[in-house]
């Protein structure tokens, strides 16, 4: 122990240190510096975070905050390349991750305003990252422009031993393009069936061996299945790098997002289950005169690694981000007549800052036979938030009968979007501050073949304030931790198990007047990794049996006047994963994976819940896309993704149907001109992929997109 408070203490005084140098986080390499041969990390240039990958198979990844190769970490790591990006032709967060193994990718069609993939049961709406720091929101996780990233991370299972508060499901974290030590550029236009035309640069320069920077970005007029709904806006970004010294890279980031995304807002689930699908996921249910949408993004990061004279290394990540965000939508609320829908609307403003600091020491000891790669880390995360709502209001007599309807109905067949007359209800606002500090250890242990982890983490997390007119006041303090055992032989195959735990605070009170308890998750993993020597790939399996407690019930209040949350809920979630990412010679590339997932809700007995799946978790989802490179400039691939059965709310009140869907993707370069085909959902399948609120939002039908890019 006394060993453990001298590294705490030191990780803490080197905070200190970074913050009065305004430096930040770790790098893509970090060079030893001369003399320190017997360090942690002399192995070449060592990956800690990130760095562009050629192809379909990457070694590390930022998320695991550490060197060690996936094919033997302890725990389920998937990562979705820029080439995969390209050639599956993602639009988006959720298309991008579609085919990765148990990932329900994209279940309410195209949102642009949020990126809302569920992983093992659970939603991701609060576990995604940017450079490895979290995005700030409470409610959603705004979607990020998938043209400014160099890859995307999938880090399963419970993870606060590394990040605190979170999702038991893992982590997401999309790492946004670095600037290179070469120079290369890129400038194109692209163009869909959906009437989307859109201009798009990706320049890198090296004016010098220790300097490098690059710009990025993106004009899109945006358009969907339903003609009415565009998303008109743009991103840019840069990247600097500086390298002073042969120990030393800083990473400056910045980018800047202004668009209008509106949701489009679906049908009730009594319409989508018996209407024409065909018209319905094309039609329009909104209001012309008030839907309206203004949002404006930006983030400005600083990523340092400096390479000690002892050998070890000190790393730190900032980024401030911002979020300004005037939101005017409509909703379907109800079906009031055959074909007419009653709708509510909305009226919200949003503004929040977000601070985010992580600060790592990382070093390597011998005892014995064992190496010990030892991780000493603080982060410190401030959100300050004000928000705003109004809803539109019913108005009705002493007896509860209808005068006026707060948002004009809608008929379907004979849609009329400019009917006014809407009855806004009281706007409930309120300021919030989120403070979270945590200290965190890891040992990862190398003992021959044998690998070992430990992790262990202490949090500090406070909130202040209002939301919404209410209290959103709570304060808790949680350790979470991680162990795990693995076994890596000579032929590539490395078998392991891990458990890992987590928290995620809840904001209100229970029945009884008592501040809610923040629900904790845990699981138990066994899997096996296999890095084949014949050809560049990595084959996974892994089962899980993964919890969560402490999940808020609606119980009736003792006077039998309304409903109250007791937390006497527990989610189980069960299943296996199995995924393959390869490139097989004669420029094949491969990725398939299949998840087999099983959830429970337990709660007392007589519980109308005890029993239930979750909501939009299907048992199976599988899919399969592979690649091929002729060699003379001309590529053609193809996937198909598989869809299960699954419940549209907790109640299990009805399923949706399964679905597959096909996609396609072909490439032709010649000379420095490169062009690009893609087609999703070829056989344009209509299909209800997940229902919300209080309607259900369809699935993207056949979509075909062409990019043309001079590259240099």
């Amino acid at each position: 122990m006394p060993n453990l408070h001298r590294s705490l203490l030191l990780a803490g005084v080197s905070t200190v240190a970074l913050n009065c140098a305004a430096v930040a986080q770790d790098t893509d390499t970090a060079t030893t510096p001369s003399g320190a041969e017997d360090s942690a990390f002399v192995l070449g240039d060592i990956t800690l975070t990130a760095d562009d990958v050629a192809g379909y198979v990457a070694t590390g990844a930022q998320t695991t905050k550490s060197s060690t190769p996936i094919a033997e970490a302890q725990q389920s790591v998937s990562v979705v390349t820029e080439d995969q990006i390209a050639e599956q032709g993602a639009q988006n967060l959720g298309q991008a991750l579609s085919y990765t193994a148990g990932v329900l990718a994209e279940p309410f069609g195209i949102d642009p305003r949020f990126d809302t993939p569920y992983i093992r049961g659970f939603r991701a709406d609060n576990a995604q990252y940017v450079n490895g720091l979290r995005q700030g929101r409470y409610f959603g996780a705004v979607s990020q422009e998938i043209y400014g990233l160099q890859q995307i991370e999938v880090l399963r299972g419970p993870s606060s031993s590394l990040y605190g508060a979170g999702s038991p499901l893992g982590v997401i974290n999309m790492v946004q393009k670095r600037a290179r030590s070469f120079d290369f550029g890129e400038a194109g236009i692209g163009y869909d069936s959906n009437n989307s035309p859109s201009l798009f640069f990706d320049v890198n320069r090296a004016p010098s061996e220790d300097l490098s920077f690059r710009i990025t970005g993106i004009g899109r007029d945006e358009s969907t299945q339903i003609e009415d709904l565009t998303n008109k806006g743009g991103y840019l970004a840069g990247a600097v790098r500086w390298t002073p010294s042969e120990a030393t890279t800083v990473d400056f980031l910045a980018n800047y997002t202004k668009d209008a995304p509106i949701s489009p807002t679906g049908v009730p689930f009594e319409i989508a289950r018996t209407g024409d699908g065909d018209y319905l996921r094309d039609v329009y249910t909104g209001q012309k005169d008030w839907d309206d949408s203004d949002r404006r993004m930006y983030s400005i990061g600083v990523e340092v690694s400096h390479a000690l004279d002892n050998g070890w290394t000190l790393s730190q990540g900032f980024r401030y981000e911002s979020l300004d965000w005037d939101y005017r939508g409509t909703y379907a609320s109800a079906v009031i007549a055959p074909d007419i829908i009653s709708r509510g609307s909305s009226d919200q403003r949003e503004d929040s800052d977000t601070i985010s600091l992580d600060t790592r020491l990382s070093g390597e000891i011998t005892t014995g036979q064992a190496v010990h790669k030892l991780l000493f880390g603080a982060d410190i995360r401030k959100y300050d938030a004000f928000e705003s709502s109004q809803f539109s209001a019913d108005i009705r007599d002493e007896d509860g009968n209808l005068i006026a309807w707060g948002t004009p109905p809608l008929d379907l067949n004979n849609p009329d979007y400019y009917q006014g007359g809407r009855i806004m209800g009281a706007i409930n606002a309120g300021d919030s501050t989120l403070r979270q500090v945590g200290i965190y250890a890891q040992d990862e242990i190398e003992y021959g073949n044998w690998r070992g982890s430990l992790g262990l983490r202490y949090d500090w997390i406070e909130q202040t304030g209002e939301r919404y007119g209410s209290s959103s006041e709570y304060k808790d303090n949680e350790l979470t931790g991680r162990l795990g055992l693995g076994y890596v032989m000579a032929n590539g195959i490395a078998p392991y198990v891990s458990y890992s735990t987590s928290f995620d605070p809840q904001v209100g009170q229970n029945i009884d007047g008592d501040a809610l308890l923040p629900t904790q998750g845990k699981q138990w993993e066994v899997g096996v990794k296999y890095s084949p020597t014949s050809f560049d790939g990595l084959i996974t399996v892994a089962l899980y049996d993964l919890r969560q407690t402490n999940v808020n019930r609606s119980v009736p209040l003792p006077d039998g006047e309304g409903s109250g949350i007791r937390q006497i809920g527990e989610v189980r979630s069960k299943g296996i994963e199995i995924e393959t990412t390869a490139e097989i010679a004669d420029g094949w590339k491969l990725r398939a994976g299949y998840a087999y997932n099983k959830t429970e809700q337990k709660a007392p007995s007589g519980d109308p819940l005890d029993g239930n799946e979750l909501q939009d978790a299907p048992r199976h989802l599988a899919s399969l896309w592979l690649d091929r490179d002729f060699g003379n400039g001309i590529r053609v691939g193809g996937g198909i993704r598989h869809i299960g059965e699954r419940y549209i709310d907790v109640a299990n009140s009805a399923e949706l149907d399964s679905v597959t869907l096909v996609d396609l993707g072909a490439g032709y370069v010649r000379d420095d001109i490169e062009m690009s085909l893609n087609i999703t959902n070829l056989t344009d399948e209509v299909y209800v992929g997940a229902c919300g609120f209080s309607y259900c939002s369809y699935g993207e039908g056949r979509t075909v997109s062409a990019k043309v890019a001079y590259k240099w």
